[in-house]
């Protein structure tokens, strides 16, 4: 199968990007590499490293960036490790780091990846395919507390206490192998027109996915080594999908950009927090109706964008006044 994905929000990414003039780009979820390609024609003088965990997605970017192969390098391996794979290449410094979090449409399309509900196939969901743990392992062999807590925290499902009961009970009979079995569970437990036109499985199957690939503990490790390794001035802008995601990245662009974090009944600021990023976005860039009627997929889809500022430029003038 042909790997396709359409870059969300591409314009308001490659624009916001651009603007800055970043000599050096992290993209690390690179995907087919649709950010990528537009960044290195708008920017001819700009390199990029490119990063993904998913096989598949790094063949297709090699492919889609062949044009720009002496400017591109590109890597396998987890974004939240992107400042060690950028020091393997000899990079101590980046200028802008992207962050497109999410499934991509190749991924979705592919029923032997096991990341949709719409097509049967192996309970699978891993964006690594050397990975050990499947959806399949999880549904049977976690405790049903454990069932539980990931449907209910990484899907934010209201029936995840009786959904992780029927997994159990229904692996004792026989081994969950498939999407279509938990999709047909999930449309009987949870019925339709009760998730605010979300089709039953949505949330339990993000939450496999999520549970799967470790995503949110890997978007806070991510965040935090994008920051480190961003110069001055560099560009931290981040798409994601789901509100999960979403809040993780506004609490901390919210943190990194206060100046006192001391409870509010304190009289005088004792933290010694420093300001780190000036937030680019007051609210997060989303799709326009012209995107929404080509991509429906976008319509998710969330910008927050930060600028690292010069902390020692910025505690040199603080004491100036």
């Amino acid at each position: 199968m042909t790997f396709s994905h359409i870059p969300v929000l591409f314009q308001q990414v490659i624009s916001l990007v651009a603007e800055h003039g970043p000599k050096r780009i992290i993209d690390a979820t690179i995907g087919g590499g649709g950010h990528a390609r537009g960044l290195l024609e708008r920017l001819p003088e700009a390199q990029l490293l490119g990063i993904d965990r998913d096989d598949t997605a790094i063949a297709a970017a090699s492919q889609n960036l062949e044009p720009f192969k002496d400017r591109v390098v590109i890597r396998k391996g987890v974004f939240s490790d992107m400042k060690a794979i950028a020091a393997a290449i000899g990079w101590d410094h980046a200028d802008a780091v992207l962050m497109d979090i999410g499934v991509s449409s190749h991924q979705i399309d592919t029923p032997e990846r096991g990341f949709s509900f719409r097509m049967d196939g192996p309970l699978d969901m891993r964006m690594n395919q050397e990975d050990t743990v499947t959806a399949a392992t999880l549904l049977n062999t976690a405790s049903q507390e454990e069932l539980e807590t990931i449907i209910r925290d990484y899907g934010e499902e209201f029936k995840a206490r009786l959904i992780a009961r029927e997994i159990v009970k229904r692996r004792e009979k026989k081994p969950w192998e498939t999407t279509g079995e938990l999709n047909q569970l999930l449309e009987k437990i949870v019925g339709f027109g009760h998730q605010h036109g979300l089709p039953p499985a949505t949330r339990t199957f993000q939450a496999l996915r999520i549970a799967v690939n470790h995503e949110l503990d890997e978007l806070t490790n991510a965040l935090k080594s994008a920051l480190e390794i961003l110069a001055p001035n560099g560009i931290l802008a981040v798409i994601t999908f789901h509100s999960l995601e979403d809040r993780i990245v506004k609490h901390f662009f919210q943190y990194e950009a206060a100046t006192c974090v001391c409870p509010p009944k304190m009289p005088i600021c004792t933290c010694g927090k420093k300001k780190t990023i000036d937030i680019l976005t007051r609210k997060p860039v989303t799709a326009d109706e012209e995107e929404l009627k080509t991509n429906p997929r976008a319509a998710c889809a969330k910008l927050r964008a930060a600028m690292k500022l010069d902390i020692e430029q910025t505690t040199a003038t603080s004491s100036k006044q």
